[in-house]
């Protein structure tokens, strides 16, 4: 026994000398060798890792910290599965680890810090305590950014725990920025993340009613490159139609470029949101309701049920715009006829809440009970509308930019470069030496050139 715990002993100081050293010399790569194959060792000495931690420095030492802590996360806490005080010391540490790192260090090793940040997730979500993960996530995404437009795996943790605790606003200062470029992380990234990242960002526009920024999520989605079916992206699916309702009043059709198993699997397993959306397309509440009615435990059982309910409160909306394009005046209980309302009193409701939304323009006469529909106010001449107007160009003229320097960056790639010119070669008919003047028989001259 002497003899096992002094192995183990030797081998917890071998992995702190290499840290030490290799940190010294600012060799990184060769120590983050070393850390990958330690990991087995230090999983070997779980009871002795806090000691290997008080020897290290956070600054000087952040890889040989990250490797210890992204070991103790993996193993089973001794002191109760589910215990958050038991596991208090930890979370601390990991706290500690994330706040103060060295963020030169960490980017040697992202796969690693990703994989810290995801097993803390997965840890605070089994212990029913998400938002205590939020902050800390929303640090260590700028920890490991190169550039706020950067995507890392990390981004879909903080939208999970965003959602489960229902405190969105953190979230929205990575939603709010399109993405333009991804976190390759060690060659490590994977699409299941990036996949979640757009369908939690999507479920957060939802819950906020920005159903415009939760289309286009919910689209991107669903529209990646994919060979096989996802669960991911059909239940992004399920949610892109429900949102496409209340939006646009139909399902809107998904860009050429899906793929094709969007069109051959995953439409025929979303059969009872496509029966909404065709008693949808009818206008008639009572085929909605029908629907809703005859589908709804294939609803709660996907979580949509509180989306579907609000498409059909859309459709209500509907029926009440599509009156004040024929009508000047009604009365309430005619409004709440045409659009298909229980009554007057829910009728009013409707429109009141219309009203403060800024969905249609109108008056109520509380004393007549008559309703008197107005034309839109705004005559694009203010200040306010002059200066949205311009922000919108400045949003648009910044796209172009980084559009065209998006393809500026594809064309001098050497991947693409050589793909070029592969097919270049491959049509070329010749045999002999290129030359860059041929004479054809008319004795005129022909010039190869190659564009890209």
């Amino acid at each position: 026994m002497m003899k096992v715990s002094s192995l183990m002993a030797s081998s917890l100081e071998l992995f702190v000398n290499n840290v030490r050293t290799l940190s010294t010399q600012g060799n990184f790569r060769e120590l983050c060798d070393i850390i990958n194959k330690s990991t087995t060792t230090l999983a070997r000495n779980g009871p002795h890792l806090d000691n290997v931690l008080e020897t290290l420095d956070l600054q000087q030492h952040s890889l040989g910290i990250l490797a210890v802590l992204c070991v103790k996360l993996s193993l089973p806490n001794a002191n109760g599965a589910n215990n958050p005080d038991a596991y208090k010391p930890l979370l601390n540490q990991v706290q500690d680890f994330i706040v103060g790192c060295n963020g030169e260090q960490v980017r040697f090793a992202p796969d690693t810090y990703t994989e810290l940040c995801h097993l803390l997730s997965q840890l605070l979500i089994d212990l029913q305590m998400p938002l205590r993960g939020v902050d800390l996530l929303r640090r260590a995404i700028r920890k490991i950014q190169l550039f706020d437009s950067q995507l890392t795996s990390i981004h879909a943790d903080l939208c999970q725990l965003c959602l489960l605790s229902k405190c969105f606003k953190p979230a929205l200062e990575f939603l709010d920025t399109d993405i333009t470029g991804i976190s390759q992380e060690g060659g490590y990234f994977d699409a299941k993340y990036f996949l979640l990242y757009y369908y939690y960002g999507g479920m957060i526009y939802t819950a906020l009613k920005n159903y415009n920024r939760a289309l286009y999520f919910f689209e991107v989605c669903i529209t990646t490159p994919a060979m096989s079916v996802s669960h991911i992206m059909l239940e992004a699916y399920k949610k892109y139609m429900l949102v496409s309702l209340i939006l646009h009043g139909k399902i809107v059709t998904i860009p050429k470029h899906a793929s094709q198993i969007v069109n051959r699997f995953i439409k025929p397993l979303s059969q009872g949101y496509h029966d909404i959306a065709t008693a949808y397309s009818t206008n008639s509440c009572a085929q909605v309701n029908t629907v809703m009615t005859k589908h709804q435990e294939l609803f709660v059982r996907d979580h949509n049920w509180g989306l579907v309910k609000q498409v059909l409160r859309y459709l209500y909306k509907k029926n009440i715009q599509r009156l004040t394009k024929t009508f000047l005046t009604l009365s309430l209980t005619d409004v709440a006829s045409r659009a298909q309302l229980p009554g007057p009193t829910e009728a009013e409701q409707y429109i009141l809440n219309m009203i403060e939304d800024g969905e249609i323009f109108a008056t109520i006469n509380q004393k007549d009970g008559m309703v008197v529909f107005h034309d839109d106010p705004e005559k694009y001449n203010s200040p306010e509308m002059l200066a949205r107007l311009e922000k919108e160009m400045e949003a648009c003229t910044e796209l172009d930019k980084r559009v065209l320097e998006m393809e500026e960056e594809v064309l001098l790639a050497p991947q693409y470069v050589r793909k070029v010119c592969c097919h270049v070669d491959q049509d070329e008919p010749l045999t002999g030496p290129v030359h860059t003047n041929v004479t054809n028989t008319q004795g005129q001259s022909k010039h190869s050139t190659y564009s890209m």
